[in-house]
């Protein structure tokens, strides 16, 4: 009986050890952040060098943790804190996003928000206009399914598409939404035999919130 409460006790206090070594990471993140703040919210001016170095302190807290920041406005600047559309990342996320400081020059948002209108895209060697994609909603049990239709798309080519239709995706409508309202997600092109059913991509998010109900982000 001893030897087991020995153990519990010595799990208890790695659990504990655990959440405060959590916690710590999140504050050293912001403590960093804080005392670079000049040269973050002027990023422009030195922005690769920068972005390696936070991108270095956000990956302490969750490695699949990333970051955007928005333009200035107003005198003040957004920083979004994204979880990459990974969703176990979202605790970490939720948690970095509480623990951030007050700082009268930015915005804190967590998770991509939804972008409208919608930016073209750029990736992987790609350049695709938002105006040239369209997509297809379909009920996928209690969610709702979307098929997404480039001009162009090629089978071989899916790895590269697929990255710039997630990207495409959380723009319409944000991260929060993809990787918790949908269900399926398939990628295909204008050859496909579902095409002359699509619609803009422009209405997606306005059609979106028509089958899901409600927004959540």
């Amino acid at each position: 009986m001893k030897a087991a409460l020995s153990f519990i006790g010595v799990s208890i206090v790695l659990c504990l050890f655990s959440i405060r070594a959590s916690a710590s990471g999140d504050e050293a993140f912001w403590m960093w952040f804080t005392a670079n703040e000049p040269r973050l919210f002027s990023f422009e001016k030195n922005q690769e060098a920068l972005f390696d170095e936070l991108g270095a302190q956000m990956k302490r807290v969750n490695a699949d943790l990333t970051f955007e920041f928005g333009p200035v406005e107003n005198g003040r600047r957004e920083f979004v804190i994204s979880a990459g559309g990974i969703r176990a990342a979202f605790p970490s996320v939720e948690q970095l996003y509480n623990k951030a400081p007050s700082l009268p020059r930015w915005v804190w948002i967590k998770y991509r928000p939804r972008r409208l209108p919608i930016n073209d895209l750029k990736y992987g060697g790609k350049s695709v206009k938002a105006d040239d994609v369209r997509y297809l909603l379909t009920k996928d049990g209690d969610k709702v399914g979307v098929v997404l239709f480039f001009d162009g798309y090629k089978d071989e080519e899916k790895g590269t598409f697929g990255q710039i239709g997630y990207l495409f995706l959380d723009e319409a409508l944000g991260e929060y939404s993809v990787e918790t309202q949908l269900g399926f997600i398939q990628f295909q092109g204008h050859d496909s035999k579902y095409f002359a059913k699509s619609h803009p991509l422009r209405e997606l998010p306005v059609d979106f919130d028509g089958q899901v109900g409600h927004r959540t982000h």
